[in-house]
C-alpha cells in the first residue's frame, strides 16, 4: 500500500497503525503498545491521493470525514507527524506540486485594493454576523487579539500573554503622550484602544474587514474612547496624512509578495521624519518556500508567509531603516493551542453557526499551524523601522523593558 510506505518513511520516532478502507492494518514506525494512535482511511482513493499531495489531500479528507484518528486528538497526531518530518518536505511529488502552485499564484495573484478587500473579508467576515460570534469564542476576552501573544511564563493565561504582547509593542514604539498613531490592519481594535489608554494618543485604525470596523466603532463608544480613536475601512495604499508612530500586527501576511515594496513605501510616506514603526508578522526561517495549499485554499486566500530575505530586500529600497529585530520563537504555538482549546470546548456552538465540515476545517487550521510553529520553519518577526538614527534612544534598548 502506497500510503503505508509513506507513513513508514515519515514515522522514524514512535509511530501509528494505519487501517485502509477494507480494514487491513499496517504498522508504521513503532507505535506505543497501549492504545496506539490509529489512522483509518475510509476511501480507497486516499491510498494514492495522500502520497501525491498530502498537504491538501489529508486535511480535505479529514474535513469530509474520510479520515478518522483514534486514541489521539488531531493535534497529537499532527505534532507526532511534524516532529518526524521536521523542516523537510513530506514527499518530492508534493513539493513539486506546491512549487507549481506557488508559481501560478505568483503569476495570477495581484493583491490590488479590490482583491485584497475580497480576500480579507472572506476570512474575517466569514458567515457575516455569525463571524462575530465565532471570533468571540476563541480569542482573548479583553482585547480580542487575533495574532501571536507574548508568553513570559507558560502558566500565564491567554489574556495575560496578549496583554504582554501589547505592552511589548507599545514599549518598542516609544510613544509620547499626544502623538498621532496609525494601526495598519487594526483587527478588532485592541492595540489601538490600549495605545490610546496608556499613552493618551490619537489613534487611527484601518482594516478592510467590515465586521472589524463595525465592531471597533461600537467598542470605541462603549469604552468612551471615540474622541481619541477612529477607524476607517480603507486600504493602506489609499490613506493620506502623517503619523508619529505606525504599527502593523498580523497584516503583512496579507500584503502579497509583489506588493511588499508598495507597503514599505506607504509606511515611509505616512511616517514623520522622526517617527518609529513596528512590523509584527509571521515569517519563515528558511529560504522562500511555497506555502500551504490547504491554508491558501480554505483559510487565507492571497496570504503569504514571507522569509526574512523577502522582507529585507524591498525594505532596503523604501528608505526605511531597520533599527531593531526580534524573532519570537515558541510563542505562536502556545497561542494557537489556547485558541484551539477554547474553540473545541465550544465546537457544538461553532457547528450550530456553520456545520461539521467548517469545525473540522478550522480545527485542522489551528492544530496544523501550532505544530508547524513547533517543528517546522515558522516564527514571528518584529521589526522596528525608522527613517533616521535619531528617532530612537541611541546605543541602548532598555527603554523597551523599562
Amino acid at each position: 500500500m502506497l500510503v503505508a510506505r509513506l507513513f513508514s518513511r515519515i514515522f522514524k520516532k514512535d509511530g501509528v497503525i494505519l487501517v485502509d478502507h477494507v480494514g487491513q492494518k499496517y504498522i508504521c514506525g513503532e507505535p506505543r503498545k497501549e492504545k496506539p494512535i490509529t489512522v483509518k482511511l475510509l476511501k480507497k482513493n486516499l491510498n494514492w491521493k495522500l502520497v501525491i499531495n498530502p498537504d491538501l489531500s489529508f486535511p480535505e479528507a479529514y474535513m469530509n470525514g474520510e479520515i478518522i484518528i483514534e486514541n489521539a486528538s488531531l493535534s497529537e497526531f499532527l505534532d507526532l507527524a511534524f516532529k518526524n518530518v521536521g523542516r523537510k518536505e513530506i514527499t518530492t511529488t508534493a513539493y513539486i506540486i506546491k512549487k507549481l502552485l506557488q508559481a501560478w499564484r505568483f503569476i495570477s495573484n495581484y493583491n490590488f485594493p479590490l482583491k485584497s478587500k475580497k480576500d480579507i473579508q472572506s476570512h474575517y467576515d466569514v458567515g457575516g454576523e455569525k463571524g462575530e460570534k465565532l471570533y468571540d469564542i476563541f480569542l482573548d476576552k479583553k482585547h480580542r487579539q487575533y495574532s501571536c501573544a507574548y508568553w513570559k511564563d507558560s502558566k500565564e493565561t491567554l489574556e495575560e500573554a496578549q496583554q504582554n504582547k501589547l505592552n511589548h509593542i507599545i514599549s518598542k514604539l516609544n510613544i509620547k503622550p499626544g502623538q498621532k498613531v496609525l494601526d495598519i490592519g487594526c483587527g478588532w481594535g485592541g492595540m489601538a484602544f490600549e495605545i490610546a489608554r496608556q499613552k493618551g494618543c490619537e489613534v487611527v485604525g484601518i482594516s478592510l474587514s467590515k465586521n472589524q470596523i463595525s465592531y471597533c466603532n461600537k467598542k470605541a463608544k462603549e469604552l468612551s474612547l471615540d474622541n481619541q480613536v477612529q477607524f476607517q475601512l480603507v486600504d493602506y495604499r489609499e490613506l493620506k496624512g502623517k503619523f508619529d508612530r505606525i504599527v502593523s500586527v498580523g497584516m503583512f501576511e496579507h500584503v502579497g509578495i509583489k506588493f511588499y515594496g508598495s507597503f514599505f513605501r506607504a509606511v515611509n510616506n505616512l511616517l514623520k521624519d522622526d517617527g518609529i514603526s513596528l512590523l509584527h508578522t509571521i515569517g519563515s526561517i528558511d529560504k522562500p518556500q511555497p506555502g500551504s495549499p490547504f491554508i491558501t485554499k480554505y483559510i487565507f486566500p492571497g496570504g503569504v508567509v514571507p522569509s526574512y530575505s523577502q522582507i529585507i530586500k524591498p525594505l532596503e529600497k523604501s528608505g526605511l531603516v531597520v533599527s531593531d529585530v526580534e524573532t519570537l520563537i515558541r510563542h505562536y504555538d502556545k497561542t494557537l493551542e489556547s485558541w484551539l482549546e477554547r474553540f473545541m470546548k465550544k465546537r457544538s456552538e461553532v457547528k450550530d453557526l456553520f456545520d461539521e465540515k467548517f469545525v473540522k476545517c478550522w480545527e485542522f487550521y489551528m492544530a496544523s499551524c501550532a505544530s508547524a510553529f513547533k517543528y517546522r520553519d515558522l516564527v514571528v518577526f518584529q521589526l522596528q523601522l525608522v527613517k533616521n538614527f535619531d528617532a530612537i534612544p541611541s546605543n541602548r534598548r532598555d527603554y523597551i523593558y523599562s
